[in-house]
């Protein structure tokens, strides 16, 4: 019978800097967000728009700047 530590399906690879990038825009989105909420249900809906509309914004800017290296 084998062990769960000689043959384990789970191996980690270290994280590269597409990943750590990718992950960092996809928490800056999220705080984002949370803060977006908070600010609304604070009663401060104007700036609760305000920092929502940050969100696509921020996707967008990891997005294009990810991509950039892609090209051609």
């Amino acid at each position: 019978m084998q062990t769960q530590t000689e043959h384990s399906p789970r191996t980690h690879a270290p994280a590269s800097s597409i990943d750590v990038a990718k992950a960092l825009f996809f928490a800056a989105a999220g705080v984002s967000f949370l803060l977006s909420v908070a600010l609304w249900f604070s009663g401060d809906h104007e700036r609760g728009m305000f920092v929502g509309l940050w969100v696509p914004s921020i996707c967008s800017a990891g997005a294009l700047l990810l991509a950039g290296g892609n090209r051609g």
